[in-house]
């Protein structure tokens, strides 16, 4: 799309965005103050209308191109495709739960009553640890009364997933309308509370596992309605992590955390040991979460005890060897990069983006007026993604619509017609958080957000709206990536402009002060290299300070390491594709697990 203002007389600002006001074509002559501009424009959408006599219309006209018949382009847009997924096959030899499988229950605290209530079955089931069929105990997942998923589990704790199926919580019908709802790490836990007389309690499908995609179909019609959600996560490490993300996806405003004291790991140990009375209390007594104010060492003893046991991680990293020696990134922080103009700043940004969402799944969200407009942008990061140029002649449909759904459902744009102010996108990224789980906010660049210093010192604004940003990766856990512009700098002898700092970016020392990570981007000319400077890295665990030197990728924006000289083998491979390959091979294996990897050794069950 185009926008052709000189169709209609009028005279629009070039390289600017969002709303202005120039003089109207057609009224300007006749009006007694030739100064006011009455004629209110939007730089993105090309609409207009005068204030004063009301001419208005629309600038905008289809490329050449887009008019063209196609019939791929007559398609349906593209929306996140819900996958088909392959539903259980009736099982002929599922029996009633044989005698010694429900004495072992009842050794568990669960009734037979319970089983019944939550469709839990026995019979024979294919299991490829063993080889060959196999007596297991099968939890069911229903949705609306439809089975949808099995989960199988033998005797000596070997488990399997139905292969295909979709992933969802456990229970998940037991808990719509109701106002509040449990969340557990495993069947047994859910059934625990059952046991006890709390039925809106599901249980999240694979177990300790932070990765939450599968609540996003979930989100709306089950939990947005819940006054209070109770986090029954294990105590230990895995299970501390999947209750932090809990939090982050619900909100911690409605959510209490349910302890199980001292010796026991679970709502079933603590079930076994304590009775129901006493699981209740649990529930009773759970305690919400502290958004602010004062702690003590208990309220987050968990957290720290996995500190204590594992140490200090390094964090995520893009998979460059010689840049993830000086950078790991982590959430709850805040990244400021900088470079002049031209240096490659926001295409390393979508460097950092698309190896992140790749390697581990994170969810990205942009404030992004300098990639404007935002088709732009989506082809950019649909050339690091396929590792194709964009257009016709190197990327097939397919590869094209594939890429396009993947965006879809990973990359989110802020791209409000006129409100810039921080609260504004800080309150759009919030949204973004809860309903589609973004790990990371980019701010590009900080000169777009709105001015709202109000002639007061600029330093101090600056150091309030830094704090802004650092609160808010604190409070929804999330990494925020800003990019601000340098000063005007030096040239040197070979009239480059000198390599900036932290400290050169515009307007106040406190971009490098109040940094977590500090990044400059910096483009060498004459050597047709990118520099990339980590100046700042505030915690050693997660890097430390150096240069790592690449080549960029003119095919697909990419960027390739430049070490001891040697030139760099060109990465041209799809991603994407090489990606869903991974993951599948890693789904189908994620089915076929051992009970030991989620579960405390216990006696062998008789099934």
């Amino acid at each position: 799309m185009s926008i052709n203002w000189e169709k209609y007389g009028i005279k629009a600002p070039y390289g600017r965005s969002g709303n202005r006001k120039v003089f109207c074509p057609q009224c300007h002559d006749q009006r007694h103050d030739k100064r006011d501009k009455s004629l209110s424009i939007n730089l993105e959408t090309g609409e207009f209308n005068c204030h004063y006599c009301g001419f208005s219309g629309c600038a905008a006209e289809k490329e050449p191109w887009e008019k063209e018949d196609r019939p791929w382009r007559n398609a349906a847009p593209i929306r996140r495709e819900k996958p088909v997924y392959k539903k259980p096959a009736p099982r002929q030899d599922c029996s009633s739960i044989s005698g010694k499988a429900l004495e072992w229950f009842k050794g568990r605290g669960i009734s037979e009553k319970t089983l019944t209530a939550m469709k839990v079955t026995e019979g024979l089931e294919w299991m490829p640890q063993k080889n060959g069929k196999a007596n297991t105990v099968q939890f069911n997942y229903y949705h609306n009364g439809e089975l949808v998923n099995t989960k199988f589990r033998t005797g000596d704790k070997c488990f399997k997933l139905c292969s295909g199926a979709e992933l969802l919580p456990y229970g998940i019908d037991n808990i719509k309308g109701t106002k509040e709802c449990i969340i557990t790490e495993g069947e047994m836990d859910a059934l625990s509370f059952f046991e006890c007389g709390r039925t809106d309690v599901v249980s999240v499908p694979n177990g300790a596992n932070s990765n939450l995609d599968y609540l996003d179909d979930y989100l709306e019609e089950y939990f947005d309605d819940k006054e209070t959600i109770y986090i029954a996560s294990d105590t230990d490490t895995k299970g501390v992590v999947l209750k932090e993300e809990l939090i982050r996806r619900f909100g911690a405003e409605r959510c209490r955390i349910i302890e199980y004291g001292d010796g026991c790991k679970d709502a079933n140990e603590h079930l076994q040991k304590y009775g129901r009375e006493s699981l209740l209390k649990c529930i009773a007594d759970a305690p919400e979460i502290k958004i602010e104010g004062v702690f003590t060492l208990s309220d987050f003893e968990q957290s720290l005890d996995a500190l204590f046991e594992h140490g200090l991680q390094k964090g995520v990293t893009i998979g460059h060897d010689n840049f993830d020696r000086l950078c790991s990134f982590e959430t709850k922080r805040l990244c400021i990069i900088t470079g002049v103009p031209s240096s490659g700043k926001s295409e390393f940004i979508d460097e950092i983006a698309e190896r992140l969402n790749i390697r581990y799944g994170w969810r990205f969200a942009y404030f992004s007026p300098e990639n404007a407009p935002l088709e732009y942008h989506a082809s950019k990061l649909i050339e690091k993604f396929t590792g194709k140029q964009f257009d016709k002649e190197h990327l097939t449909y397919g590869e094209y619509k594939q890429v396009k759904q993947h965006l879809e459902t990973n990359f989110f744009f802020i791209s409000p017609k006129s409100d810039f102010r921080v609260d504004a996108i800080l309150e759009r990224a919030k949204f973004l958080v809860r309903r589609k789980g973004i790990k990371v906010l980019v701010i590009d660049p900080y000169n777009r957000l709105e001015d709202e210093s109000e002639g007061k010192n600029e330093t101090k604004y600056i150091s309030r709206l830094l704090d802004k940003l650092t609160n808010f990766a604190q409070q929804h856990d999330v990494l925020v990536i800003l990019m601000a512009h340098p000063t005007k700098m030096q040239k040197n002898k070979d009239g480059e402009p000198e390599i900036p700092t932290l400290y050169d970016i515009s307007g106040s020392a406190n971009f490098y002060n109040k940094a977590d990570f500090g990044i400059v981007v910096h483009r060498n000319r004459l050597e047709n290299t990118v520099e990339i400077y980590v100046k700042k890295v505030k915690f050693r665990h997660l890097g430390e300070c150096g240069m790592a030197l690449f080549k960029y990728n003119l095919n697909n924006g990419r960027y390739s390491p430049f070490v001891n000289g040697t030139e760099p083998v060109w990465d041209n491979s799809n991603h994407l594709q090489e990606e869903i390959k991974r993951r599948e091979q890693e789904a189908f294996e994620a089915s076929q697990f051992n009970w030991d990897d989620f579960q405390p050794s216990d006696e062998e069950c008789p099934f």
